[in-house]
């Protein structure tokens, strides 16, 4: 659901009115269909399947008219709300919406005449010297009149304030999901979710395994083949040499144990939070990254654990697979949810069902967040995700 425009921009408000005259008028036409809709489904009762179905032509008119309804509550009132209709809901939603309909047009009117009402008044009083009632216009008459005038009007401006959150309530409770089947998706988003979350950790732990098989058991394996042959070599520079190897190979097993628990999980993430790790992840990074970490105190340890991957990711697949050149890091706190927003310079084109994309879409999902892959051929990419902090 899309959060509606801000009621306080005069082009909000201009476009709400605009709206509501729509609404108004259409209103007009939709209670033609339903008396239409009423005489054709009271012709088609003495038929058997008449009882059970809406007449064919009555349900696509219906579902035509709530389209466009969609189509305008969308445009000018800011609702667009993820919603499905079937002929019955639909008919059921314009029983509902007309009556809203023309609530608006009446106050609409009204406000129209009022202002017109207080033009003529004011013209006549100061332009062309006219009493009202052979009431001479002193202060305080035109003060009350004011008054009085901007109380009604305050009062209009807020039935039609109420009259657009009643059509988006009207829209979201005759078209929308009913409770139980909010809740039956919402079981069925949390069940593909835990399997995703299994499968994540599942791919994690097959990529550990290459990682130490293919890394750290390879330099095990050296150094001890290098021990031996010291121990063969006895003494003098051979075996000083040989000694000498090891020491070197069992640094760079050293560093490669390091480097794959560093991408398991960061100590840096638990002990100086995620400002500390990111920034550990520009400093390894083979192309240059920058960052700019807005976030007061420390969300949610899952919020952290999963903006942090998404970030090292994201910069991993830039310095390989992108060729970029540079790597921007956004990370703000909004409201409620962590931002988070990764841009690089290389050829773009990356593919969001691939591992690592896939894997952090599944991450993010698991705590009911947003994540989104934009990389056109030719770049930017830009990969963004926002993490609920509640």
């Amino acid at each position: 659901m899309t959060a509606p425009p801000d009621a306080r921009g005069p082009a909000a408000v201009a476009r709400a009115a605009a709206g509501l005259v729509l609404g108004a008028l259409t209103a007009a036409v939709e209670l033609v269909l339903l008396a239409v809709a009423a005489l054709l489904t009271a012709c088609s009762l003495p038929f058997p399947r008449g009882r059970r179905t809406v007449p064919p032509m009555v349900a696509g008119a219906a579902q035509a008219v709530t389209g466009m309804e969609r189509r305008r509550l969308r445009r000018f009132l800011g609702e667009d709300g993820d919603v499905e209709h079937d002929p019955r809901k639909a008919l059921a939603y314009l029983v509902v919406r007309a009556p809203v309909g023309l609530l608006g047009g009446v106050i609409l009117l009204l406000i129209a005449y009022g202002s017109a009402q207080g033009i003529a008044l004011g013209v006549g009083w100061w332009l062309t010297g006219d009493h009202l009632d052979g009431i001479p216009p002193t202060w305080w008459i035109v003060l009350y009149t004011a008054a009085v005038g901007l109380v009604l009007l305050f009062l209009a401006v807020q039935g039609l304030v109420g009259v657009v959150a009643l059509e988006r309530n009207v829209a979201r409770r005759c078209l929308g999901p009913s409770p139980r089947e909010e809740y039956e998706r919402r079981i069925a988003h949390l069940s593909v979710s835990r399997a995703q979350v299994v499968e994540a950790v599942d791919e994690e732990r097959r990529r550990i395994e290459r990682d130490l098989h293919d890394g750290v058991q390879q330099r095990l394996v050296a150094l001890g083949m290098l021990i031996g042959r010291t121990r063969r070599a006895g003494g003098g520079d051979r075996a000083a040499e040989l000694l000498e190897q090891a020491h070197a190979e069992s640094q760079r097993a050293l560093d490669d144990l390091r480097e794959v628990t560093w991408r398991v999980y960061p100590a840096a993430l638990d002990g100086e939070g995620l400002r500390a790790a990111l920034e550990t992840v520009a400093e390894r990074s083979a192309v240059p990254v920058t960052i700019d970490c807005d976030v007061p105190g420390r969300p949610p340890h899952a919020v952290e654990t999963a903006a942090y991957f998404v970030v090292c990711e994201a910069v991993t697949n830039a310095a390989k697979h992108a060729g970029a050149g540079r790597v921007l890091v956004d990370v703000a706190a909004s409201g409620t949810a962590l931002s988070v927003r990764i841009e690089d310079d290389g050829a773009g084109g990356a593919d969001p069902g691939g591992g690592g994309l896939a894997g952090l879409a599944r991450r993010v999902a698991a705590l009911d967040g947003a994540f989104g892959v934009h990389s056109p051929a030719g770049g930017p990419t830009v990969i963004t995700a926002e993490l609920p902090c509640v």
